[in-house]
């Protein structure tokens, strides 16, 4: 597999920007996308916008109703409440030597994919990017993060991850790492998001706001701890560099640092809340890790849930 034929299930902010890099390099890319997305692209083209350099693409793009099978890698960048519908529509379209990288938040859909497709068949992923599509259809940076990390759940360092890094070394505005121990990467992603999403959502603003408050601080990194606690008890404890990275992150007092769940909320949108923080709640619960902060973020989202569902929203 030298050239393979690639398939983003998505051109928002993750898909449009990792895939629209890939297909700025050269790769053959195609977007599988909705109907109104596809009108967007069609009449103004795929357009990032980035301290790393603009690009204005024409981009390829499908329906799910188009959809035919021959794709050596698919890009999965769905939402995790979306996974169901995301599994059936890309099914049919994955080559049978093919296989698929999520870039979704947490690792609970790691199972279900590997169930769906075949534990060989499925890389894990993540990315590190502040990214939003506007309203205008733009995709956006936000900040200088922009890598992408993956690799095989067994560790070996596969012909197929070696192929993707390569085009990936292709992009600019991408950093990328093919790596032999994917699974402990993406728990500390997790320790990582789920801490800073718990707190931006049960506060209602970025860490720098948080951490201005008499106490915000000593909340924020307690509730670091607690997630590095459930993380080692599931046999990935957190490395101490990474522990320190985000010590520093998580007290400091200038940052503008929020998170896309608070940027859903404040869009009066859907969540990933039992995604991310239900489902480190239930790791708590089952490693018998004490996480009340924790608890009372997952509640004040689930009453989000519920009044979004009401419509008692102004």
């Amino acid at each position: 597999m030298t050239d393979p034929r690639i398939l983003v299930l998505g051109a928002g902010g993750i898909g449009g920007y990792f895939g629209g890099r890939l297909a700025e390099a050269g790769a053959d890319v195609t977007f599988l996308v909705r109907e109104g997305r596809r009108r967007v692209l069609d009449e103004r083209g795929l357009r990032i916008e980035s301290q790393f350099g603009n690009a204005d693409l024409d981009a390829r793009t499908i329906l799910a109703s188009d959809v035919e099978n021959g794709y050596d890698a698919i890009i999965l960048t769905c939402k995790a409440y979306d996974l169901d519908d995301a599994i059936r529509t890309i099914a049919p379209a994955l080559a049978s030597s093919g296989f698929v990288l999520p870039l979704l938040n947490g690792v609970a859909h790691i199972d279900i994919l590997n169930e769906a497709f075949g534990r060989n068949r499925v890389l894990g992923g993540s990315a590190r990017i502040q990214v939003a599509l506007t309203d205008e259809g733009v995709v956006r940076q936000l900040n200088d993060w922009r890598s992408i990390t993956f690799g095989e759940q067994s560790g070996e360092m596969s012909d197929r991850v070696g192929v993707l890094k390569a085009l990936f070394d292709k992009t600019r505005g991408v950093e990328v790492h093919a790596v032999a121990d994917i699974m402990q990467r993406m728990w500390e992603k997790l320790v990582h998001l789920a801490t800073a999403a718990a707190m931006t959502c049960l506060m209602r603003a970025n860490v720098g706001e948080i951490v201005r408050t008499p106490d915000g601080e000593k909340i924020f990194l307690g509730l670091l701890d607690t997630m590095g606690h459930i993380a080692a008890a599931q046999g990935f404890r957190p490395s101490k560099e990474f522990i320190e990275t985000y010590r520093k992150t998580f007290a400091q007092r200038d940052s503008l640092y929020t998170t896309s769940m608070l940027r859903d909320v404040e869009r009066r949108g859907r969540t990933e809340a039992d995604h991310i923080i239900g489902f480190m709640l239930q790791k708590a619960r089952g490693a018998g890790v004490d996480a009340q902060t924790l608890l009372l973020a997952y509640t004040h989202l689930k009453a989000y849930e519920q009044r979004l569902a009401a419509g008692r929203f102004a």
